[in-house]
C-alpha cells in the first residue's frame, strides 16, 4: 500500500484540533495530534477518527504525548503556546511562547529531521525565526502561517461588502501579522475589476482596518478564546500545497535574504509553496507608499526579535 503523508500538529487546543479536522477531511495524510496534556490529544483525535467513516475518508488520526509517535513526519505544524490575555504585554507573550516554541522545535526536529515546519504560534513572524534558529533547518523548510489568513479575511470582507462570490475576489496582504500588515488595495480585483473601481476610498479603508483587526474582533466577541476555523483552514491550504507539490503562490511569513531590501527576518511576502516548503520568494513591485508601509511593518518584526530572551 502506498504510504500516506504524515502530518504532526503540535498543540491540541481549538486551532490544532480544527486544523486536524480540516486536514483529515481533505485527505492530506495521516494526522498525529500532539500535546503535553495527557488525554487531550488522544480524546480529540479518537473523536475525529471515529467521524471519518461517515465522511468516507480513509486516513488515520491519532493523539499522543510521546514525541516518538511523531517520528518521520513530512510536515510539522506548531500551534502550541499561549494566546495573548488581558493585561499581558507583547514582551510577556514573546517570552512565554519563545520558551514553548523552542522546546517544541527541538523535540520535533529530532523526531522528524526531514520535515517542513509550518508555524502558527504568535507572534508568528518572530516564532518562525525561533524555529529556524533552533532547528538549524534550511530557511525553505520553515515557514509561518499568517498571510493566507489575513488575505482570506480581506477577501471575505470585500465579498460581503459587494455581495459577490468570494471566488471572484483576488487579494494580497504583506507584512507582519498585526495591525501594521499591508493589504495591497491596488492589486485587489473582483472578477478582474479593480477594487478601487467598485468601492469608495472610505469603504476600502474600513475593510483594510477590519482586516488588520480581524483577530482582535473575534477575541472581543468570544471573550476567552481566539479564532480557530479560519487559521485552521489557512494551515490546511498551506499543507495541501506542500504535500501535493502544488506550487501555489501564497502569502506567508518567509525568511528574507535580501528580498525587498531586507535580510535575516521573517515577514509576510508572496511565496511559491510546494514540496520541500518555500521554493522561492516573489518580489512584487511596490509603489513608494506601499514599500514604506511594508518596511514599517518589517521594522516592528525586527524590534520584536530584539526582545527575544538570550539563549544560552
Amino acid at each position: 500500500m502506498t504510504r500516506r503523508p504524515k502530518i504532526t500538529i503540535v498543540g491540541a487546543g481549538m486551532t490544532g484540533a480544527t486544523t486536524a479536522h480540516w486536514c483529515a477531511m481533505a485527505e492530506l495524510g495521516d494526522v498525529v495530534l500532539f500535546d503535553v496534556v495527557e488525554g487531550l490529544p488522544q480524546g480529540k483525535a479518537l473523536d475525529l477518527w471515529e467521524a471519518l467513516p461517515i465522511a468516507g475518508v480513509d486516513v488515520h488520526v491519532m493523539g499522543t504525548c510521546d514525541w516518538a509517535e511523531t517520528a518521520g513526519s513530512d510536515v510539522v505544524v506548531i500551534t502550541a503556546g499561549s494566546p495573548r490575555k488581558p493585561g499581558m504585554s507583547r514582551k510577556d507573550l514573546l517570552t512565554i511562547n519563545h520558551r514553548v516554541v523552542r522546546e517544541v522545535a527541538a523535540c520535533a526536529v529530532a523526531a522528524s529531521p526531514e520535515a517542513v515546519f509550518v508555524v502558527l504560534t504568535n507572534p508568528v513572524d518572530v516564532m518562525a525565526y525561533v524555529v529556524l534558529r533552533t532547528t538549524g533547518l534550511p530557511p525553505a523548510r520553515v515557514v509561518g502561517q499568517a498571510g493566507v489568513l489575513d488575505t482570506t479575511r480581506f477577501r471575505a470582507f470585500v465579498a460581503g461588502e459587494l455581495d459577490v462570490s468570494v471566488q471572484d475576489v483576488a487579494a494580497l496582504v504583506l507584512g507582519g501579522h498585526g495591525d501594521t500588515m499591508v493589504p495591497l488595495v491596488r492589486l485587489c480585483q473582483v472578477g478582474g475589476v479593480p477594487l478601487t473601481a467598485l468601492l469608495s476610498a472610505a469603504a476600502i479603508e474600513r475593510i483594510v482596518e477590519r482586516t488588520r483587526n480581524g483577530g482582535a474582533e473575534i477575541v472581543g466577541l468570544l471573550k476567552t478564546a481566539s479564532a480557530f476555523y479560519a487559521p485552521g483552514a489557512a494551515l490546511c491550504a498551506m499543507l495541501r500545497a506542500i504535500l501535493r507539490d502544488e506550487g501555489r503562490l501564497l502569502p506567508a511569513p518567509a525568511y528574507l535574504q535580501g528580498e525587498y531590501g531586507l535580510d535575516g527576518l521573517y515577514t509576510g511576502v508572496p511565496v511559491i509553496l510546494g514540496a520541500g516548503g518555500v521554493r522561492r520568494v516573489i518580489e512584487v513591485p511596490l509603489e513608494p507608499e506601499e514599500h514604506a508601509a511594508f518596511l514599517r511593518s518589517a521594522g516592528e518584526v525586527r524590534a520584536a526579535m530584539g526582545e527575544l530572551p538570550q539563549e544560552p
